[in-house]
C-alpha cells in the first residue's frame, strides 16, 4: 500500500530498529565472551524506546490512543484532534513533547515535529465490511479482483485503522527479518538537479544524520567485520602458502598465525578466540581474498597451460593423420617425412618484403616453400609456391632489362591460381615428391615439392572451404598434361612415367616427350604417422594467426644427420638446377649426400639412431699433436700518407660562414686550393695542421 510521510517514518523506525537490533545482534557480548576476545563496547542510542512510545499498549501508546479516539469518533470529527492531543499530554517519557499544534518525538537521528491537525481522519478506515461485501458481488470480474479480502477469516468488532495496519504489517517485516540477514543498504541523494557531478554538502550530510548512518559506523568499528571457525578459515586460505597446501600438518592455531604473517596482517587487526578467527578490519579481510584469487589464478594458469600442450599434441597429431589419410593405401611414404613437423612457411616471409608485396591485401599465407617446376623441355627451374586463403601463387626471378634497375633481379608472379579454378591434383603411387596440378581451362603444371603431403593437406582443406566440395586427388604412374602455349608452337601433351627403381632420390630420363623418373621403394602405403612428436620441434610460431604472414624459419644452426637428398627444404634461385641431375642412358645409382637437416624434417625417434648419452660417451678420437709455432716477423710499419700535391694557404684570421654556401676556418688552419677563381665557388678540403703559428 502507498504510504504517507507519518506512516512512512513509523515504518523507517521499525525497520531501523530490527536492523540496529541484527546488527548489534552480529557483535554481541556473548560470543566474544565465549571466544575470549576483547572488545571496547560502544554506547548506542536504541530507538527500541522511541519503537515503544509509539506502538506500545501497556501503558497505551501514541498508537493506542489513536485508535481509542477514532473508535468513539461519529459521522462528525470535529474536535478529535483535540481530544487527541489531550490524551496524549499524559505521557510521561523524556523523548515526548507536547504544544498546542502537535507533539515532538527525539528519534535516533533528532528531533521530528508532527502536526496534529486531520490526524484522527487519515487514521480511519472508512471502507467498512459491508462495502467490501457489496464490491465482492459485483457482476465485473475486474472489479471483484479489486478486493480480494478475505471477509470469512476477519475478526468483527471494532474496525481496522490505518495505523494499525502499518503496525501489522511493520511486524511482520520485522519478524522476517529476525529470520534472515539482512544487507544494510542506504542510498544518499547528493543533489536536486539530477546531474553529474553536483555535490550538495548540506543535503548529504543532512541524510547522513537522519538516515543514523553515523551510529552504523560507530557500531561497525566497535566489532570485527568477519569471524570464520578455525577449520572453514584454514580450507578457504590454505591456497595461500605451499606449507598450508593442499593440507596443513601440525595446530590449526599455528597455522592460521603463518597464513596471517604470509600476508603481513599485523596481530592488532585480528584476534584467535577459541573456536573462531576474527578479523577486525574489512581491508584485511579483502587483502586475503586479493591473494587467493591470485593465487588460483596462477594455477590455472598452469592448468591452462598444460591442457593446451595436450589439445595441442592432439590436434597436430590430428592433422598429421588427417594429411596421411589422403595418402593412405594410395602412395608410398618417405622414412623422413611421414613423421615430420608442419612448419608451413619454409621461405620465411617476413623477411622477405619483396614476396610478401606480390600477394593481396588481407589473404592470409598457408603455406610457402620453393618447388622445382618443370618446363616444356623437363627442365628444372626454382618457384616459390605461396599458398593462401584464395589463391596459389608461383613466384619466379627475372632480370630487367630496361630503366635505371637495368640488370637488377626482381620477383615476379609467375602464375597465380584461383583456388576455385583447380580441377584435380595427379601424383604416382611411388615414394617421389612429383604432382601436376590441373586447372580448369588452362595449363598444367609438372612440379616437385619436398613437403608435398603438407602441401596437398593445407590445399585441400582451404579448397573445400572455398567451394564447398572436395579437392579431386588422383594417384597414377603414367602421368599426361598440356604445358603452355608458346608462340607458333602452341601448347603440347607432355607424358611422366613412374619406375620402379634403386635409393631414395629420383633419377630422371627424357625420351622425346616422355619423363621417366626412377625411384627405389619406400615405407609400404599403409603407413601412419606416429603419435610421438619429434623432441626437436621448432621453436618459432611459423603461421601467425594475429599478423596473417607466416615468420621465417628458425635461425638456430642445424645437427648434421645422413639422410635422402631429396627431403632437403629448396633454397631460392634463379634459374633451376643444372643437368647433372639428367640421365639419358638408364637410372645409375648415386651416392648419398649428407643434409643439414632443420627441425622441421626431424622425425620420431627410433631403435636404429644413436641417442645423445651414446653421442657424448664415446671414446674422443686421436688428433696429431700440432705442429711448433713459428715467431712471427714484426710488420711493417704504414707509411704516412703522401702529403698533397696542391697549392695550399694558411688562414691568418678566423672565420665564421654567413651563408650555406661558405667555409668556415680558424686562424693557423691549412686549407688545400682546388680551384682558383673570382665568381666560381669550388669545394675545398680542410685541413686541421699543427703547425706554430
Amino acid at each position: 500500500m502507498k504510504l504517507n510521510v507519518n506512516q512512512a517514518l513509523y515504518t523507517r523506525d521499525a525497520l531501523s530498529k530490527a536492523l540496529y537490533n541484527r546488527l548489534f545482534d552480529y557483535l554481541v557480548a556473548e560470543e566474544y565472551m565465549a571466544e575470549n576476545i576483547k572488545w571496547t563496547p560502544i554506547d548506542y542510542f536504541n530507538n527500541k524506546i522511541v519503537c515503544d512510545l509509539i506502538e506500545q499498549k501497556k501503558p497505551p501508546g501514541i498508537m493506542s490512543m489513536l485508535d481509542d479516539v477514532c473508535a468513539t469518533m461519529h459521522a462528525v470529527s470535529e474536535g478529535a484532534d483535540k481530544n487527541l492531543l489531550q490524551k496524549l499530554q499524559g505521557l510521561d517519557s523524556e523523548y515526548y513533547i507536547g504544544n498546542d499544534q502537535g507533539f515532538i518525538l527525539f528519534h535516533y537521528a533528532g528531533k521530528v515535529d508532527y502536526s496534529i491537525d486531520n490526524f484522527c481522519d487519515k487514521n480511519r478506515d472508512v471502507l467498512f465490511q459491508d462495502l467490501i461485501e457489496m464490491m465482492q458481488t459485483s457482476e465485473c470480474d475486474f472489479i471483484r479482483k479489486l478486493f480480494p479480502e478475505n471477509l470469512k477469516d476477519a475478526k468483527k468488532g471494532r474496525p481496522t485503522t490505518a495505523g494499525g495496519k502499518i503496525k501489522t504489517q511493520a511486524n511482520l517485516l520485522v519478524e522476517k527479518l529476525m529470520q534472515c540477514t539482512p544487507h544494510y543498504i542506504r542510498c544518499i541523494k547528493p543533489n536536486e538537479t539530477k546531474k553529474p557531478f553536483d555535490w550538495e554538502e548540506n543535503r548529504v550530510v543532512h541524510q547522513i544524520e537522519y538516515l543514523g548512518l553515523k551510529e552504523n559506523i560507530r557500531v561497525r568499528r566497535a566489532g570485527f567485520a568477519y569471524r570464520r571457525e578455525f577449520l572453514k578459515f584454514m580450507n578457504r586460505y590454505a591456497i595461500l602458502t605451499p606449507e598450508t597446501w593442499p593440507q596443513w600438518r601440525g595446530d590449526t592455531l599455528r597455522g592460521i598465525k603463518h597464513l596471517m604473517d604470509s600476508v603481513n596482517i599485523s596481530p592488532d587487526q585480528f584476534q584467535l578466540g577459541t573456536t573462531k578467527v576474527f578479523i577486525k578490519n574489512p581491508e584485511s579481510l579483502f587483502l586475503l581474498e586479493e591473494v587467493r584469487e591470485r593465487k588460483f589464478d596462477k594455477y590455472a594458469r598452469v592448468i591452462q597451460k598444460a591442457f593446451r600442450k595436450y589439445y595441442a599434441k592432439n590436434q597436430y597429431y590430428k592433422q598429421r593423420l588427417e594429411a596421411s589419410d589422403i595418402f593412405l593405401n594410395k602412395k608410398e611414404r618417405r622414412t623422413h617425412s611421414l613423421n615430420r613437423n608442419f612448419v608451413g612457411d619454409y621461405i620465411g616471409l617476413d623477411q622477405k618484403p619483396a614476396l610478401l608485396a606480390l600477394i593481396e591485401k588481407k589473404e592470409r599465407i598457408e603455406f610457402a616453400e620453393t618447388v622445382t617446376k618443370f618446363d616444356r623441355r623437363f627442365k628444372p627451374m626454382k618457384r616459390d609456391l605461396i599458398l593462401t586463403s584464395r589463391h596459389l601463387y608461383l613466384i619466379g626471378r627475372e632480370k630487367v632489362k630496361k630503366g635505371p634497375h637495368k640488370g637488377a633481379i626482381i620477383e615476379v608472379v609467375k602464375r597465380k591460381i584461383p583456388l576455385q579454378d583447380i580441377q584435380k591434383i595427379v601424383l604416382s603411387p611411388l615414394q617421389d615428391d612429383m604432382f601436376v596440378i590441373f586447372v580448369q581451362n588452362q595449363y598444367e603444371n609438372l612440379l616437385e615439392s619436398v613437403f608435398k603431403t603438407e602441401l596437398i593437406s593445407i590445399l585441400k582443406k582451404r579448397y573445400q572451404e572455398k567451394t564447398k566440395r572436395e579437392l579431386t586427388v588422383l594417384f597414377n604412374t603414367k602421368l599426361e598434361y598440356n604445358v603452355k602455349k608458346d608462340g607458333w608452337r602452341g601448347g603440347r601433351q607432355k607424358q611422366v612415367e613412374f619406375h620402379t627403381g634403386e635409393g631414395n632420390n629420383a633419377l630422371t630420363k627424357i625420351v622425346g616427350k616422355c619423363l621417366h623418373v626412377y625411384i627405389g621403394s619406400g615405407l609400404p602405403s599403409d603407413s601412419r604417422p606416429n603419435m610421438e612428436v619429434s623432441r626437436n620441434k621448432p621453436r618459432n610460431k611459423h603461421i601467425g594467426k594475429s599478423s596473417g604472414r607466416p615468420p621465417p624459419p628458425s635461425s638456430k644452426p642445424p645437427m648434421h644427420k645422413p639422410a635422402p637428398p631429396s627431403s632437403k627444404p629448396p633454397v631460392h634461385a634463379m634459374k633451376g638446377s643444372s643437368k647433372k641431375n639428367m640421365v639419358t642412358d638408364g637410372p645409375k645409382p648415386i651416392k648419398p649426400r649428407k643434409l643439414i637437416n632443420n627441425n622441421f624434417m626431424d622425425s620420431a625417434p627410433n631403435g636404429s639412431q644413436k641417442t645423445a648419452a651414446e653421442i657424448e660417451n664415446r671414446p674422443p678420437k686421436p688428433r696429431n699433436p700440432p705442429p711448433p709455432s713459428r715467431p712471427q716477423k714484426p710488420k711493417p710499419q704504414m707509411k704516412p700518407p703522401p702529403k698533397p700535391a696542391l697549392p695550399t694557404c694558411r688562414c691568418l684570421y678566423r672565420y665564421d660562414p654567413q651563408n650555406t654556401d661558405e667555409l668556415a676556418f680558424e686562424e693557423g688552419d691549412i686549407i688545400e686550393i682546388i680551384h682558383e677563381g673570382k665568381l666560381i665557388l669550388l669545394p675545398m678540403i680542410l685541413y686541421f695542421s699543427s703547425v706554430s703559428r
